[in-house]
């Protein structure tokens, strides 16, 4: 089951690649030759999703890999022993700033057009583009969103989010530029040299502010701030353990990187408590990661029983 899930997430992300460097290649193509910035600009926006989602692949795979204990390179896995999960939350952060990067420089250049006085394009040829990407973007994005009801992937979430955000591109650039070829001819021509670069403007604006949630859930994972969910979860767990187990207290540590769960929980056994072998050890340790729940390869959980409370700080 692991293996299958693992190929439907890259399989997504290969799918969205092939796709995205597809639209990307005839956006910047018919940009240019339409001298249209809105267009170009969803060429250069969809060639850097593509980048991103060739990065996302590679780290999908190194995380399952290791997950898995199938890692080739012994080397890799001897210098990152704990996994590549971080790897997965900076990539995200990364993804969303350039994206945000993008849109911004799109929206400076739009507002130079504007002030110069705008630019006529052939608005037929970059229609048909524009009806194009509108329907290639959401259809990609309806085969992930639907794909990742179970998948539940944090990369493939934000590559389908792209692909909405793409496809709302390209369908505002079907509203303007159908506009203008209806204007054209009548006594509203005059603005047909401001339509290009004030969509451009229009969708910038609503574009940059879009990827922010993902950065924010991305830097959280990076500076390692603990869930409260998350941490009230495995908090009940141990309360509930040292109480019947008769322990003097407990300390947790709490953490979300990317997909994976890091979960530390320390127990102060009280002194002088007789020995017991350590099978009875093992078997707490099973019966608190099973009331823990979510047990699987991106879970990781230290279970430490210890006498001295130093140990826990």
């Amino acid at each position: 089951m692991q293996q299958q899930t693992r190929l439907t997430e890259e399989g997504l992300l290969k799918l969205s690649i092939a796709a995205t460097i597809a639209i990307a290649g005839f956006g910047i193509a018919v940009g240019l030759i339409t001298r249209s910035f809105a267009i170009t600009f969803d060429g250069i926006y969809a060639l850097l999703d593509a980048v991103m989602s060739g990065v996302a692949l590679i780290v999908v795979g190194l995380i399952k890999s290791h997950a898995a204990a199938t890692m080739a390179n012994k080397r890799l896995e001897r210098r990152f022993s704990y996994g590549f999960w971080h790897l997965e939350p900076m990539v995200l952060g990364l993804n969303g700033i350039l994206l945000v990067g993008v849109a911004a420089y799109g929206l400076m250049n739009a507002v130079i057009v504007l002030r110069d006085g705008g630019r006529m394009l052939s608005f037929d040829v970059a229609l048909i583009y524009a009806l194009v990407a509108t329907v290639v973007c959401f259809c990609v994005a309806a085969i992930g969103a639907r794909a990742n009801r179970t998948i539940r992937s944090a990369f493939v979430a934000l590559d389908v989010r792209g692909w909405v955000m793409s496809g709302g591109i390209s369908a505002a650039l079907v509203v303007a530029f159908g506009a203008a070829m209806a204007v054209e001819g009548t006594a509203l021509a005059w603005i047909l040299p401001f339509v290009d670069p004030a969509a451009l403007a229009i969708v910038c604006l609503i574009v940059i502010p879009l990827p922010f949630p993902t950065i924010r859930q991305a830097f959280s994972d990076i500076l390692l701030i603990t869930p409260d969910t998350l941490r009230a979860d495995v908090d009940r767990v141990a309360a509930a353990i040292a109480a019947a187990e008769g322990f003097t207290g407990f300390r947790t540590y709490v953490a979300r990187i990317g997909r994976a769960r890091q979960i530390e929980i320390y127990f102060i056994v009280p002194t002088g408590r007789p020995a017991v072998p350590l099978e009875q050890w093992d078997a707490l340790r099973d019966r608190i990661g099973h009331q823990i729940g979510e047990e699987g390869p991106d879970r990781w959980l230290s279970i430490i029983f210890t006498t001295d409370p130093e140990w826990t700080a």
